[in-house]
């Protein structure tokens, strides 16, 4: 695909989410686990990594960043969501180098909301059964760089909701611009197009009732027919500098802007500070999310409170310095506590 084609996808995006988006949208989309970043750390500096975010981490804050991948990466990652909950959330992906400016990613991440008892008109006690609530997306990523300071990549996704007797399929694609410039590349800009897609409904036996028609007699099926519900696109614009200090540790300043279609628009700030050594890579992150109202307890419309904060150690074997890294993530949701995401990460060089 050509560099005109991705602007025109892009800006194409732009003009709907800038008329399309108002307060009395806000909630009325659906497949919210969209805007769940399942990565550690991406997360640790509050999803700000529009422009800076390199490899599978990528593939949530700007797809663009995943034609940055060197060779070879895996990562698995898992988060407790929502705290104290009960919810797991489950990740894993794998991205490849294709050529020299070509790379593709697979990744996948799965909502466990745990076994909820069954309850009927007849057993409002339950104690016939269980059922598990699942949400998963499917994504297939590429990504590509154009020349020295442009790369470009499209995601497609694949969502599924469901429960003991409905379930909804979706399908959505993302879309992001990256461009590096300065001495050592470093200042970044990204921009990104994401969730957008067809409207989904839920389908399945649950939305079906016996029901007995008077006038003859006859018992039979009657099915409820589901509204449907748009997926929560948005754009995201940031940028970001590297602070490049003599010891040979870098603090990497970004800062993003998330304009919402059905839910408030979020300013972004994040920092990670690095540290490199022969054989060891240690990086220090926060980050904050800003909302209209975020600060009061009255007002506020999000579960998470603002800050996150993280770290990762990556130690570096081999001639060709592979790294394998673990990594960890803080969110603080309130009154659900603090949402924990922990994971592995190998990158081949």
């Amino acid at each position: 695909m050509k560099l005109s084609n991705y602007f025109l996808i892009l800006m194409t995006g732009i003009s709907v989410l800038g008329f399309a988006g108002n307060e009395d949208r806000v909630g009325s989309a659906g497949a919210s686990h969209l805007l769940i970043n399942p990565w550690a750390r991406g997360s640790g500096i509050g999803d700000a990594g529009v422009a800076n975010m390199n490899g599978i981490e990528a593939t949530f804050s700007n797809i663009a960043g995943l034609a940055f991948t060197d060779k070879t990466q895996i990562k698995f990652n898992y988060s407790n969501w929502m705290g104290s909950a009960g919810i797991g959330l489950n990740s894993a992906g794998f991205a490849q180098r294709l050529s020299e400016s070509d790379v593709i990613s697979v990744s996948v991440q799965s909502l466990n909301y745990g076994d909820i008892p069954i309850t009927t008109v007849a057993n409002p006690e339950g104690n016939i059964g269980f059922f598990s609530p699942r949400a998963n997306i499917f994504n297939v990523g590429y990504a590509k760089k154009f020349s020295s300071s442009i790369s470009g990549g499209i995601n497609f996704k694949v969502i599924s909701e469901n429960i003991s007797n409905l379930k909804s399929n979706g399908i959505a694609i993302d879309a992001g611009i990256r461009y590096v410039t300065g001495d050592n590349e470093k200042i970044k800009f990204g921009i990104t197009l994401k969730n957008v897609g067809p409207v989904m409904r839920y389908k399945g036996d649950g939305l079906a009732q016996q029901v007995t028609y008077i006038s003859t007699g006859f018992v039979g099926s009657l099915e409820q027919r589901s509204a449907t519900y748009e997926l929560p696109s948005l754009l995201s614009i940031g940028g970001s500098y590297d602070f490049i200090f003599k010891n040979e540790s870098k603090l990497n300043m970004a800062l993003a802007f998330t304009a919402n279609s059905f839910s408030k628009d979020q300013f972004r700030l994040g920092l990670d500070y690095g540290m490199i050594t022969e054989s060891l890579a240690f990086n220090l992150r926060a980050g904050y999310v800003y909302e209209n109202g975020i600060i009061s307890a009255e007002n506020r419309s999000n579960a998470l409170l603002g800050p996150t904060a993280g770290f990762s150690l990556d130690a570096l074997v081999g001639k060709s310095k592979n790294a394998l890294g673990l990594e960890y993530c803080a969110r603080f949701a309130g009154v659900f506590g603090i949402i924990h995401t922990m994971g592995l990460t190998i990158s081949l060089k």
